[in-house]
């Protein structure tokens, strides 16, 4: 069995924690269970690997995403950078066509496709393993996994089964999608479950459906094709329209934290980072990054969220309205994370038509380094607030110490590793950077530096 982890979306629900570039997936936020804190992916990763299922599980996530995913799961799993959000379909359909053209994937082999948010009792992903013979047994096209509701929500898909469960399963009858909640309460009534998103399924049905949407069976073809695909949802054009579908209940914890409310109901603290909560001021929540404390005082049943990218005060049951206040409105990350450590962008501002000057603290983990990257034009300036490393620019290295400053001009071939962890300010003058200036990513320093000799410099 191949699992595939859908990771996607930035999470506007939870800004301003989350981003473009940090989802809800990667806030080091939940209690671990032997204390200390961990991120949404990393939960579920632990979980996979306590299940003996790490070595069978594949990530897609969009393509801006690729270097946090790879950090918060420590490069156990692979990651597939999709160069275009389109949808579950067509993130499934990548994720097939990668198992069939480079991992050999037989037709008969079985792919089970999750959301890599999910939220989850200890023992749910072992329930995965039953899903392969059930789809043999049952001689469905696909089978789900679904949990008993605890409450009439609106905000959930339901799934009705129909007759007895046998053999731990039941045949599907219905797919509901989010329902009012005068439906949602008699669907309760009739014994339906809320939809997990976990959809079980052969190779082979999957490619019959590609082939229905008219699109290409090899990995590389459909990847040339992706900004020019509509988005498609799994759920409605292959769930909802299977012939024969089967559901596995699940009886442990499931949620969907997709909102303040519901996150904050798993959190072990009221207050994160800088501040405090006093006077009548029960149920309140204060999560802030800032280096400035932030008090609540008799302001009951709030969150107090705080970020580089902004500040939310809200009543915890209204706070899903920052999604629409936000609106479609993309929103430049102010910090943000890679497998080489993280930035903060302290201050941007335009001096003139054609100067923009962009202040960012950086942070290289020890060992690591930004990769080969291009400055095309403008100036870029350093200066070493702790720890040491090395600077290569133009194939020369330079040592970089406590205090020492550095810039750069015109056209450029740089990068900067760490011996310890290093942290320094960056000013760039001119347009900021684009993080697709990559160009040479091996783990390797001294391939880098020999790596750099090739270019020819101010051209």
């Amino acid at each position: 069995m191949h699992i595939v982890l859908l990771c996607g979306g930035s999470g506007k629900r939870l800004w301003p924690l989350s981003n473009e570039l940090r989802s809800k997936l990667f806030i080091d936020i939940l209690p671990l269970p032997a204390g200390g804190r961990e991120s949404m992916i990393s939960r579920v990763c632990r979980q996979l690997d306590s299940s003996s299922l790490t070595d069978s599980t594949l990530i897609i996530s969009h393509q801006d995403q690729a270097n946090i995913t790879a950090r918060h799961t420590q490069g156990k799993i692979p990651v597939i950078g999709e160069p275009y959000k389109r949808g579950t379909f067509t993130a499934a359909a990548l994720a097939t066509l990668y198992l069939q053209s480079f991992r050999m994937a037989k037709d008969d082999d079985v792919i089970c496709i999750a959301p890599a948010d999910v939220f989850a009792g200890e023992d749910f992903f072992g329930n995965f393993q039953l899903l392969p013979d059930i789809l043999k047994h049952s001689q469905a096209d696909i089978a789900l996994i679904g949990t008993r509701p605890t409450h009439p929500s609106e905000q959930y898909g339901y799934i009705l089964p129909g007759g007895e469960e046998r053999n731990a399963y039941a045949p599907i009858t219905q797919f509901i999608e989010k329902p009012e909640a005068t439906i949602a309460e008699t669907l309760l009534q009739r014994g339906a479950l809320w939809n997990c998103g976990v959809y079980a399924f052969t190779v082979a049905f999957m490619i019959s459906h590609i082939k229905k949407m008219g699109l290409p069976v090899h990995y590389d073809q459909l990847s040339s094709l992706y900004e020019a695909l509509p988005e498609r949802s799994f759920d409605k054009h292959v769930a909802e329209k299977a012939q024969r579908a089967v559901v596995l209940p699940y009886k442990g914890v499931w949620q969907d934290i997709g909102s303040w409310d519901t996150l904050c109901a798993q959190l072990d603290s009221h207050v994160f980072g800088h501040g405090g909560i006093s006077g009548s001021s029960s149920d309140s929540y204060i999560i802030n990054e800032l280096p400035y404390p932030i008090q609540v005082i008799g302001v009951p049943g709030i969150i107090a969220a705080a970020s580089p990218d902004g500040i939310l005060i809200a009543n915890k049951n209204n706070s899903n309205e920052i999604k629409a206040q936000l609106g479609s409105l993309p929103l430049k990350p102010m910090y943000g994370e890679a497998t080489w450590g993280s930035y903060r962008v302290i201050e941007s501002s335009v001096e003139d038509e054609n100067t923009t000057v962009t202040t960012l603290n950086i942070t290289v983990l020890p060992g690591k380094h930004i990769g080969l990257k291009w400055h095309r034009a403008g100036c870029r300036a350093w200066t070493v607030l702790a720890g040491s490393g090395q600077l290569l620019i133009n194939g020369q290295v330079t040592q970089m110490t406590l205090g020492t400053q550095f810039a750069m001009i015109s056209e450029s071939v740089y990068s900067i590793f760490a011996e310890t962890r290093l942290v320094f300010l960056e000013v760039q003058i001119g347009e900021p950077e684009d993080e697709n200036n990559i160009l040479f990513e091996e783990e390797d320093w001294n391939i880098i530096v020999e790596r750099a000799g090739s270019y020819n410099y101010g051209i």
